[in-house]
């Protein structure tokens, strides 16, 4: 991404605080919470392109680092990085490149395009969560994703449909060029 306009900057810093505020939506489940943070990532992924939607998350974890209490359960620090459940913010950054580069090669786009879009973020961010909570824990990926995947895919399912739907409403990243 060469040079971004006040309104692209606008919706970058938009998206990293929804992520935020997703992260403060959450049932605590242990070791990963259950957070609104996966909508706000694949809707940010599906509606402003892949650079723009990975700079909100990268501005989103950037916040969490430097000590804003930004992650789920209001934590903070580069130790929530390296913790249980810091392979899936890393999953959020690259999970939306990705999405957001599928979304930019097709010119129309319908719901279904979104949801498989969507679909295969969101295979990336348990990649990345479930392999770092297997090795953090220590517990191996068959219980990781019994804890860390599992009880996450019926609500996730749901955000995919919820963002593909409001994507394919806003279509935004046409207007962003």
């Amino acid at each position: 991404m060469s040079k971004i306009n006040i309104r692209q900057m606008t919706l970058i810093s938009l998206f990293a605080a929804l992520t935020a505020v997703g992260a403060f939506i959450s049932i605590p489940l242990y070791p990963v919470p259950l957070t609104l943070q996966t909508l706000f990532t694949l809707l940010a992924a599906m509606t402003l392109g892949s650079d723009m939607a990975a700079s909100s998350q990268i501005i989103y974890v950037f916040l969490g680092i430097i000590g804003l209490p930004v992650f789920a359960g209001f934590k903070a620090g580069i130790g929530i990085l390296f913790g249980p459940t810091g392979g899936f913010l890393f999953g959020f950054i690259i999970s939306a490149y990705v999405i957001g580069k599928i979304i930019e090669v097709k010119k129309e786009k319908n719901f279904f395009y979104y949801f498989l879009a969507g679909l295969s973020g969101m295979i990336i961010i348990y990649i990345t969560g479930i392999t770092q909570l297997s090795l953090v824990t220590g517990i191996g990926i068959k219980r990781a994703l019994l804890i860390g995947a599992l009880p996450f895919l019926p609500g996730d399912i749901l955000k995919i449909i919820a963002a593909s739907f409001i994507a394919s409403k806003l279509k935004l990243i046409n207007q962003l060029k």
